[in-house]
């Protein structure tokens, strides 16, 4: 129970810390800090600092396909998709930095093998989470994806890291509203929400 209760303080710390300083800026030590342990006990949780930012990774995946999922049961089409965005919006605000966090872990996985893998592996399942909601938002509506679900996700996952790094540079960047019209759009899916507020 007790190593169960520290591993969740080690997180809630390394997350402050990654969201505060970088992956590159943040250490064990200063994680160790924030969670008001000896780095000794950090190590003993988590082998490095890829590791913490990995079960950071994880169970934000798990939390995010789990209310994915519920969104695209409970709604179909376009609605379900404005749900999806809306969701992804306030998780953007509860986790502000989130994103660039994740851009920056990318780039510097791209240059070493090991770090590069573990997060393809992590990349899949989020993608794969995307694409299975899409894909019930489409079935009760009868439409086809104008692509396969998979590129659907893959384009949505995409597009979420490059907004926050172009609001970045330029906080008014792409309005949500605007987004929202966009993707809709993209997916196909503003059509179908004409012809369903027209009925």
């Amino acid at each position: 129970m007790q190593v169960a209760r520290n591993r969740d303080l080690v997180l809630a710390a390394a997350r402050q810390v990654f969201l505060a300083r970088g992956y590159a800026g943040a250490s064990i030590e200063a994680i160790a800090d924030e969670a008001g342990f000896s780095s000794g006990v950090v190590y003993s949780q988590f082998g490095s600092k890829a590791d913490l930012f990995f079960a950071l990774l994880e169970r934000r995946i798990e939390t995010r396909a789990l209310q994915n999922d519920r969104i695209a049961k409970e709604f179909a089409g376009a609605d379900g998709l404005r749900e999806l965005l809306r969701a992804g919006q306030e998780d953007a605000a509860t986790a502000p930095g989130w994103q660039h966090l994740l851009a920056e872990f990318r780039a510097i996985a791209l240059r070493d093998a090991s770090l590069s893998r573990r997060y393809s592996e992590a990349h899949a399942r989020t993608v794969d989470g995307i694409a299975s909601a899409l894909e019930k938002l489409y079935q009760p509506i009868g439409l086809t994806p104008p692509v396969p679900v998979r590129s659907l996700a893959e384009f949505l996952q995409a597009g979420t890291v490059g907004v926050a790094l172009e609001r970045a540079a330029n906080p008014d960047a792409l309005p949500n509203h605007d987004a929202e019209q966009l993707i809709l759009r993209a997916l196909g899916l503003l059509d179908a929400a004409a012809t369903e507020e027209g009925r």
